[in-house]
């Protein structure tokens, strides 16, 4: 089943490969629409642990899901996650 998940932290191309190259690992169809704020990210979902795994890697990466409930200091880390998952996704662009 295809389904999109809103998504915090999200800001260029480079966001978007560094997810779309962690998640095809796992997951068909990765797709990040950067068109919209705050952002979407479209993969195919097979069972509810599909949706916990792509959670964990979102967050993992810096990205959390937007209604997730984060502390603020929770927030500062991820955000500084995501900056680095950003210029990863910047060098390995193809």
């Amino acid at each position: 089943m295809r389904k999109s998940f809103t998504v915090l932290n999200i800001k260029c191309e480079g966001c978007a490969n560094s997810i779309k190259n962690e998640l095809s690992s796992y997951f068909k169809n990765v797709e990040v629409d950067l068109t919209k704020e705050p952002r979407i990210v479209t993969v195919d979902i097979e069972n509810g642990d599909d949706e916990e795994r792509l959670k964990a890697i979102l967050k993992k990466l810096g990205y959390p899901l937007i209604d997730e409930n984060l502390s603020k200091a929770q927030e500062f880390g991820l955000k500084t996650k995501s900056f680095i998952s950003c210029a990863v996704g910047k060098f390995t662009l193809k």
